[in-house]
């Protein structure tokens, strides 16, 4: 296999996922119909909150500039913008880590920091946290 088509893994993107995880049962023709149309309407809405923080992303540093070149920048409205986009910055993450979560071959998510996680993995890659229990020494 050459270096060229080496597809290296990338870490899971990190925090709790605010939409439900898919389902990870065994697919039915109508869970598959389903699936795709779920994963259509997460693409739709991860391109409308990527266009949304572009916007947002911009919005900030032009505000940032017409403060600066006017010597009178408000820190508070400045914070309240940049808390605007960090929370759909956050959405935006927990869309694309329930994609990736279609993608990929998981079976679970990690109940610590919202990973998704293969069948035969014992501890998070993302945290360490065990994924399976651990029985007490008697």
């Amino acid at each position: 296999m050459s270096d060229a088509t080496t597809k290296l893994p990338t870490a899971p993107p990190v925090g709790p996922p605010r939409f439900p995880a898919p389902d990870l049962k065994k697919p039915t023709p109508e869970s598959a119909e389903r699936k795709e149309e779920e994963s259509a309407e997460l693409i739709a809405q991860r391109d409308r909150l990527l266009e949304k923080f572009t916007v947002m992303q911009a919005d900030l540093g032009g505000a940032f500039y017409e403060m600066a070149i006017r010597d009178h920048v408000r820190l508070d409205v400045l914070t309240r913008k940049a808390a605007e986009l960090q929370r759909v910055d956050a959405e935006l993450l927990a869309v694309e880590r329930l994609l990736e979560l279609e993608r990929s071959d998981a079976t679970g998510l990690c109940p610590s920091c919202g990973a998704p996680h293969g069948p035969a993995v014992r501890f998070c890659a993302q945290c360490g946290t065990p994924l399976v229990p651990t029985e007490g020494v008697a």
